[in-house]
């Protein structure tokens, strides 16, 4: 009896790049969307600019994405889950040293795909594609809440919810990113100086005090 092959087996709406699972595919197709939205901007990504980048037919992006607006979805999703990881800290540092390593992290991904950053926190997505990215973006900023709440388990950081004092950090670093990545910072090649010492303004101010 002949061997059975797994290797082999493509989807024939996928062109001619050979894959040999679905999710290859789909992870194909958004790496090109993000490879378009960085260097051509957001108003370029098209089902055929993507399927072109990919190398597969613009069927693809409907067979596997939905389509366009599943596409940003994705994007989105991935760019939510990396900031995740940019920004989270492993145990090991005191609670403000993991806060201070969390906000220099959030900053590396901002100015690394600053294209996606600009659109996972841009107005212009209409609702409905909001919604599904709640799973993503939730785990983001609970990262962030929770370095908050191991602070104020230290006695690093004074009492108070630590959802809204992590809202007032999350401010405050998203505020001077984006002034950065507009290219609206008087002084621009003191960038990361100013960063740098907003995060220490930042941990004095929610310093506990008594």
């Amino acid at each position: 009896m002949p061997a059975r092959s797994s290797s082999t087996t493509t989807d024939p709406d996928d062109g001619p790049t050979r894959r040999t699972r679905s999710a290859d595919v789909r992870d194909a197709l958004v790496d090109a969307a993000v490879r378009v939205i960085e260097r051509d901007g957001f108003a370029a990504l098209t089902v055929r600019a993507v399927a072109a980048e990919a190398g597969v037919a613009p069927m693809g992006v409907y067979n596997h994405l939905g389509g366009k607006d599943g596409l940003i979805v994705a994007v989105l999703e991935r760019g939510f889950d990396g900031l995740r990881d940019a920004a989270s800290v492993g145990p090991g540092p005191a609670a403000l040293d993991r806060l201070r390593a969390s906000g220099l992290g959030y900053r590396r991904f901002a100015l690394a795909q600053p294209a996606i950053y600009g659109l996972m926190f841009g107005g212009g997505l209409a609702p409905e594609l909001r919604e599904p990215l709640a799973p993503h973006s939730k785990p983001a900023f609970a990262v962030l809440v929770d370095l908050v709440a191991a602070a104020q388990h230290e006695g690093a950081v004074r009492a108070g919810d630590p959802s809204l004092l992590a809202l007032q950090i999350w401010s405050s670093v998203h505020g001077a990113v984006s002034l950065e990545l507009t290219g609206s910072m008087p002084t621009p090649g003191a960038a990361e100086t100013v960063y740098r010492e907003l995060i220490e303004t930042i941990l004095r101010g929610l310093a506990a005090t008594g």
